[in-house]
């Protein structure tokens, strides 16, 4: 079941590297194959994507709405003010551009919530991108790079994750991780600069205005200056509600999203135009986990995940056992495109984690060298990742740039 799990995977990453296959395809076909090959019968592959599916389900939900809750408060210029103001000091200058980029992403990805981000940095500077003609990969580089080390913060999803199954607390996970976070970010910027660098040469630092970056007549018809403050009053309450935990995050967003929604269009037809012009995005997204749940849902209920994981575990020796949490470290990023972060932090790390007591050693050093790069570095590449879908869809870029 080991070789079979690895087989699958490698399959599903050549599949959709070579671009035979679409990523959502690729997600629903090749496993199924690869579980009739095994030999599980077909009447019991049902349950196990159904399975997947209800466990990713409050995600998906969680995500159609967050996107169109953003996305509202992106037309009505919410964000304006902080948008103008940024561009007013980066100007038309490529180096600055791309720093401003990083140093923006970090800032908004305190709060932990990577499809938040994508959405507000890229609404930003997206336009200015493509203004200055600036390589957009280097838009999506720069974002994905930066969320890395930032969501490390031991009130993301997979920090929380990790001190779950390790029964710990966040002191514990997050202060040994304060170097690494550090040396992630100043890695971030040396890459901003060396990107700004290259494409200040070859562009030179341009004159612009902002306005004529921002502003279009349509755009300008879904603004809704007068309702500026109620728009704020609403995110900052969905935020400190949101991190509370007072409502379920998918019924949060739901709720937030109908109401302003309401609030800022109360003409159907304006509704109608919202939604239409958001549904390309919310479907790519959306569609994506859920097709992710029946790759994971398939791996966890034919024992291949398990498989794989006990399979690495055994390889390494006896004497060598020291080198887990190392190896562990190294395996991380590339463990994101392997797994779903539920699969890894409660299917793999609990046996890396067992491993380890049994040698005597502390297993908390897997929490800390699985967060180096498991959905934190890893997860803006990874194919099982909502939020990665939603960063290729706003910055217009292929997977392969």
């Amino acid at each position: 079941m080991a070789i079979a799990g690895f087989l699958t995977i490698l399959v599903f990453l050549a599949a959709i590297i070579s671009k035979r296959m679409s990523v959502m395809t690729a997600l629903v076909l090749i496993p199924i194959v690869a579980a009739l090959v095994v030999g599980i019968p077909l009447k019991e592959l049902g349950p196990m994507m159904l399975d997947g599916i209800k466990q990713v389900a409050p995600t998906g939900i969680m995500l159609v709405f967050a996107v169109l809750y953003f996305a509202i408060m992106l037309d009505v210029g919410l964000f304006d003010p902080v948008i103008h103001r940024l561009l007013k000091l980066v100007g038309g200058d490529p180096l600055k551009v791309l720093i401003g980029t990083a140093i923006l992403t970090m800032l908004v990805h305190l709060d932990g919530d990577g499809t938040a981000t994508f959405m507000i940095v890229i609404s930003a500077f997206l336009p200015l991108y493509e203004r200055l003609k600036i390589k957009k990969v280097y838009l999506a580089g720069i974002v994905a790079l930066s969320v890395g080390p930032i969501h490390l913060v031991p009130w993301s999803g997979t920090s929380a994750r990790a001190i779950s199954t390790l029964q710990t607390d966040a002191t514990h996970i997050f202060n040994p991780n304060l170097i690494p976070i550090l040396a992630g970010i100043i890695w971030v910027l040396f890459v901003a600069y060396y990107w700004g660098k290259k494409e200040q040469n070859r562009l030179g630092i341009q004159q612009v205005h902002v306005d004529e970056v921002i502003d279009t007549n349509e755009a300008a018809a879904l603004k809704r200056p007068k309702l500026l403050l109620f728009n704020a009053i609403l995110t900052i309450g969905l935020i400190v509600v949101l991190i509370k935990g007072f409502w379920p995050t998918p019924v949060l967003f739901l709720v937030g999203a109908m109401f302003a929604l309401f609030i800022n269009y109360p003409n159907l037809s304006d509704q109608s135009r919202v939604l239409k012009s958001h549904g390309g995005n919310i479907f790519s997204v959306s569609s994506m986990i859920f097709a992710a749940g029946i790759f994971s849902g398939i791996l966890t209920g034919s024992k291949m995940i398990e498989a794989m994981a006990e399979a690495m575990v055994s390889a390494v020796p006896s004497g060598q056992a020291n080198w887990i949490p190392t190896l562990t470290a190294i395996t991380s990023v590339p463990a994101s495109l392997l797994f779903t972060p539920d699969a890894y932090y409660f299917g793999v790390v609990p046996v890396l984690a067992k491993t380890m007591i049994s040698f005597g050693m502390d297993p908390i050093q897997i929490g800390r060298a699985a967060l180096m790069g498991q959905m934190t570095v890893g997860f803006p590449l990874s194919p099982l990742t909502a939020s990665t879908f939603l960063l290729i869809s706003l910055t217009k870029v292929e997977r392969s740039e």
